[in-house]
């Protein structure tokens, strides 16, 4: 497993339903983003210290609360940017090729649930993986902390690392990209 697998992959772990191994996948996540992506370890931090002395009941329960009961804090990014149209047919059919040819193994989630796409960026080819996060994770992102703001939800400080640690490697060259693609295309 490369570095960025790995990372991605733990915060894909903290976007996954708590379960009793919640707190297990928390800490190994923070322990690697410090390491290797400091500035996405710093939110994952904070992630920590207000989930911290919550009971696994009481992280499902808000997880439920946050991102089951509410379509506007949807962990699903085709529903982010497409809607329930067509076009986010065939992002679901293109997701589960994706997932495949990555051998990243599906879950009873859908294909463009978030767990899913942080661990397919993560095994993509740096070029691949940065025309994916600019044209899918981003934007996405952008919908899902809008539809979180004002909710005092944990969960905004994971979706801020996830944002850092997609910008981390390139700096702003990515964040220039995303920038043109969102005023321009």
């Amino acid at each position: 497993m490369n570095a960025a697998s790995i990372l991605y992959d733990g915060l894909a772990g903290l976007l996954a339903y708590p379960d009793d191994q919640y707190v297990a996948r928390l800490k190994r996540c923070h322990r690697s983003l410090c390491e290797k992506a400091p500035d996405a370890g710093e939110f994952v931090t904070r992630f920590a210290q207000r989930v911290g002395t919550m009971t696994t009941e009481e992280l499902q329960e808000a997880y439920t609360r946050i991102f089951d009961l509410d379509p506007v804090c949807s962990l699903e990014v085709g529903w982010h940017l497409f809607g329930e149209n067509y076009s986010r047919g065939e992002f679901l059919a293109e997701m589960r090729g994706q997932l495949r040819r990555l051998e990243v193994p599906e879950s009873t989630e859908l294909p463009d649930h978030m767990t899913h796409v942080l661990r397919a960026l993560g095994r993509m080819a740096p070029k691949e993986a940065d025309r994916f996060a600019t044209k899918f994770v981003l934007p996405a992102l952008d919908k899902m902390q809008q539809g979180l703001q004002g909710r005092e939800c944990p969960w905004e400080d994971v979706l801020e690392a996830i944002r850092a640690l997609i910008l981390s490697p390139q700096g702003a060259s990515l964040e220039e990209v995303y920038r043109e693609e969102v005023h321009h295309g």
